[in-house]
């Protein structure tokens, strides 16, 4: 059919740019490819392409160059991603096992990511707000004021001073933290907070009262930090270092990086809703955003929320939402198939990282 072999004309073009970064000619593709016709009628079919609004031909003289639209077909039509080696994944494995904590982890999956990829990677802190409880511990440290530690399920250590115009005793405070371990355990830090508020209306004592009030607050600031995620970025060297490097889309996505709540909130969005293999793309214009009119967008959450908010029945969802994002950057014509492998592989073992799993994310474990 005319159409599916103007579409392999389409596939190839793309594929050339992407190898290449130069306009692509009907006498290359010809060779380059087995797409079973001559070059004149090649030629005839990029020109269809050309009017339906898939490709580009940036002078006379030149061949032609994908479109967004030319991209969106691509990526949506991809049959295949190109799976890591295993060299690569032991890699992978090897060096996120040095880790020594949370943010070290995120820092080092930030710089792998952008290692594979040759492009700008982004990894979020998990949120807050999407985190659970999993241990509230309270320290005196003098007369008047008690360290709040917060300890959550993603391994976010959040510690907060409460000022007291009279301190409990030691034991009271041992007694109200175990209370507040057993009964909150597990539940998101908003339904914790209102539990806990609950539970100032049991206690007799007032100062036992203006306590749980207070903790009940710091509950309430934590899960409210929905944009409070740090973001870890590695890989612009990697851009300005490419072969061929085009400073009208590298200058404006530099601008656009530094515009951290523009990206998190981007990038937020695009785990959230995956498309084909797993991850979510923008290209140019889907973006949203002027300094990535010529770039792309790969993410995909990581982790699986376990906290339970209550919800009418008082159960969890059981629908496990990523707490944060991981994801890379880079020109329009970047290698979506390597890149959409290595968002996926990186995402993977941050998943299986946050649920301390021992066991290894391959069955290849003992190459």
């Amino acid at each position: 059919m005319t159409n599916e072999r103007r579409m392999s004309v389409l596939r190839a073009v793309i594929e050339d740019y992407i190898r290449t970064h130069e306009p692509v000619g009907s006498a290359a593709l010809t060779r380059g490819h087995d797409l079973g016709v001559s070059s004149a009628t090649v030629r005839n079919d990029m020109a269809a392409l050309e009017d339906e609004g898939y490709l580009i031909q940036p002078h006379t003289s030149a061949g032609r160059i994908p479109t967004e639209k030319g991209y969106r077909y691509f990526v949506d039509k991809l049959a295949t991603v190109v799976p890591l080696s295993k060299a690569q994944k032991r890699g992978i494995r090897s060096f996120l096992s040095g880790s020594v904590n949370l943010d070290d982890t995120l820092r080092r999956s930030a710089r792998l990511l952008a290692q594979i990829t040759g492009q700008v990677a982004v990894v979020a802190s998990p949120s807050l707000a999407r985190s659970a409880l999993r241990h509230l511990e309270m320290v005196p440290i003098s007369s008047a004021t008690i360290l709040v530690v917060v300890i959550t399920d993603t391994g976010r250590v959040e510690q907060r001073t409460i000022i007291a115009a009279e301190r409990p005793g030691d034991d009271t405070l041992a007694r109200i933290s175990a209370k507040i371990n057993t009964a909150c355990t597990g539940r998101s830090l908003r339904r914790a907070g209102s539990d806990i508020r609950m539970f100032a209306g049991d206690e007799s004592s007032p100062i036992n009262r203006s306590l749980l009030e207070a903790l009940a607050r710091v509950c309430d600031e934590l899960a409210t930090q929905e944009q409070s995620s740090n973001l870890y970025m590695a890989g612009t060297s990697q851009l300005t270092h490419r072969q061929v490097v085009d400073m009208n889309v590298i200058a404006p996505l530099f601008d656009a990086l530094e515009e951290q709540a523009v990206i998190m909130r981007l990038m937020t969005a695009l785990s959230e809703v995956t498309q084909s293999h797993g991850v979510g793309i923008a290209i140019g214009s889907e973006t949203h955003t002027p300094g990535l009119m010529n770039a792309s967008v790969v993410t995909s959450g990581y982790g699986q929320s376990t906290a339970d908010d209550g919800g009418a029945s008082g159960q969890p969802s059981g629908n496990a939402e990523p707490v944060a994002f991981i994801g890379s950057i880079g020109p329009t014509h970047m290698d979506y198939a390597t890149t959409i492998s290595a968002v996926r592989a990186v995402a993977k073992y941050l998943t299986e990282f946050m649920a301390n799993e021992e066991n290894s994310p391959d069955d290849d474990s003992t190459d």
